[in-house]
């Protein structure tokens, strides 16, 4: 993708997680890449997720260690270029506190498999547990990145959540779906006891649910959802 293909995804993205649930004041944020490449677009500091347009996404040189103290980055903008260094092959990476995830890693609780949409976590939730400062350090990311692993998401323990994908729809779709497991396990725990899907089971529903063909339309419905709504903005 070129860079302002990239720089008009991560906008939307930033406005998509906004909408379902990651809006706290002008904290998370979202970049992207050509998996490979050293160059990422990243929301800058000061607007908040549903304020972001492409101009708002600027050039982050994963190599530049120099950057991380910009006032123009957000302070844990090392957590996506350890992600990065660590996963050549992601493409997105986006970090936020919605209220549901953030709960969940507050707790003693594991994500069940209750729903199609925890199955999308079928091989479970990274946990990085080195205590609630902010990541603004190297070593501090890195140890992010290895809480991550080859997986799809981890909770940060009493601060937020880190999600990496393939590409920007990727990483939206997981967000926003972390986000709807959790929040339909804490409906569950209203009613009764919960249950779950064999991890078994989840592991087979995964890729007849999880397909690639599907993501065209369902990011094609986030960017008509925001228009209708006039919250656009300039990101097409």
């Amino acid at each position: 993708m070129t860079p302002e293909q990239l720089r008009e995804q991560v906008a939307f993205a930033c406005r998509i997680i906004a909408s379902e649930g990651y809006t706290d004041l002008t904290l998370g944020h979202v970049s992207a890449r050509n998996p490979g490449e050293r160059t990422v677009w990243i929301k800058r500091k000061g607007p908040a997720l549903g304020e972001v347009t492409p101009a708002d996404v600027i050039a982050l040189d994963i190599d530049d260690a120099a950057a991380l103290r910009r006032s123009e980055y957000h302070l844990e903008s090392v957590m996506h270029t350890e992600i990065y260094r660590a996963r050549p092959e992601v493409g997105c990476v986006i970090h936020g506190h919605p209220l549901y995830g953030t709960a969940l890693g507050a707790s003693d609780a594991e994500l069940l498999m209750l729903t199609h949409d925890a199955v999308l976590f079928a091989d479970g939730l990274g946990a990085y547990d080195d205590g609630p400062a902010l990541i603004t350090e190297p070593q501090h990311g890195r140890m992010v990145a290895e809480a991550l692993g080859m997986r799809r998401a981890a909770l940060l323990r009493n601060h937020g959540v880190v999600i990496a994908g393939n590409d920007v729809p990727w990483a939206v779709l997981t967000a926003v779906t972390l986000e709807r497991a959790i929040r339909f396990q804490t409906i569950v725990g209203t009613l009764g006891g919960p249950r779950p899907i064999s991890h078994e089971a989840a592991r087979d529903l995964l890729p007849q649910k999880y397909q690639e063909g599907f993501m065209v339309e369902y990011w094609s419905a986030w960017v008509r959802s925001l228009q209708e709504r006039g919250a656009g903005g300039d990101a097409a």
